[in-house]
């Protein structure tokens, strides 16, 4: 159960490295949006080739594909919710003054801390569950959580800056969701230590369901927004690097 809260802490402390980054850099949008769309690759190779792929071997079509829908609409509507409260664009690499996004507001800043923890959760459980066979945690999927997690602290920190937020309370904030990243990877390891597989299979697949439609839904527009040009490519060079570690991890 350690050793699952360590890997989430892991996957979650990208969102400190990126806000840190943001804090302290003007790093170019276009870079930030590079790293999204290599993060997307990952993910979704980790969707596939990881999370859905275990779900239908231990629990069956009907376990997998149930569970894939419902994470899927369990995450449609919360991220619905705080989109609309203003964390829409919690994802975007950079800040445009003339649009005035709610991203600038301190509302729209807590809103983008509650989205980061909608998109983390499922993410750390997936961190916890993937070390109850015994065989140690899958790198692809924190490589995969890393990645993912990077551009939103970078991204955010903008928002909150504008916001009038101090350097204790935006690292506060992203320290706290870091833990409960690592938090949320003790739990799902802990719940889930002597489920039966079907059960496992249905919440792997249910985190699958939820970061697949995370992606379509803030990663992959915000990410083709900045680096149009090459994101098709780098989300392919992403998903080939996550295919390949998966597969020497064999």
């Amino acid at each position: 159960m350690l050793e699952a809260g360590f890997w989430g802490l892991v996957g979650g402390s990208a969102l400190m490295v990126g806000a840190l980054l943001a804090w302290f850099l003007d790093l170019p949008k276009r870079l930030i949006a590079g790293v999204m769309a290599a993060g997307s690759g990952v993910l979704i190779s980790a969707v596939a080739f990881d999370l859905m792929d275990e779900a239908f071997t231990q629990g069956g079509l009907a376990a997998a594909g149930g569970g894939f829908l419902g994470g899927a609409l369990a995450y449609t509507l919360a991220n619905i919710a705080v989109s609309r409260a203003g964390a829409r664009h919690r994802k975007r690499s950079g800040f445009n003054p003339a649009e005035s996004q709610p991203a600038a507001t301190a509302n729209g800043g807590l809103a983008i801390a509650i989205g980061a923890l909608l998109d983390g959760v499922p993410e750390s459980v997936v961190i916890g569950v993937s070390l109850l066979d015994g065989t140690g945690v899958s790198l692809v999927t924190v490589a995969a959580v890393f990645l993912s997690n990077l551009p939103e602290g970078l991204s955010s920190v903008a928002g909150m800056k504008r916001a009038g937020r101090s350097a204790r309370y935006v690292f506060g904030v992203w320290g706290t969701i870091a833990l409960a990243s690592g938090a949320a990877a003790m739990l799902g390891h802990a719940a889930l230590a002597d489920a039966p597989p079907e059960v496992i299979a249905a919440v792997t697949a249910v985190a699958a369901g939820a970061i697949l439609a995370m992606l379509v839904d803030t990663m992959i527009p915000e990410a083709t927004e900045e680096a149009h040009e090459a994101s098709g490519l780098i989300a392919v060079a992403g998903f080939l690097f996550a295919f390949v570690l998966s597969k020497l991890a064999e």
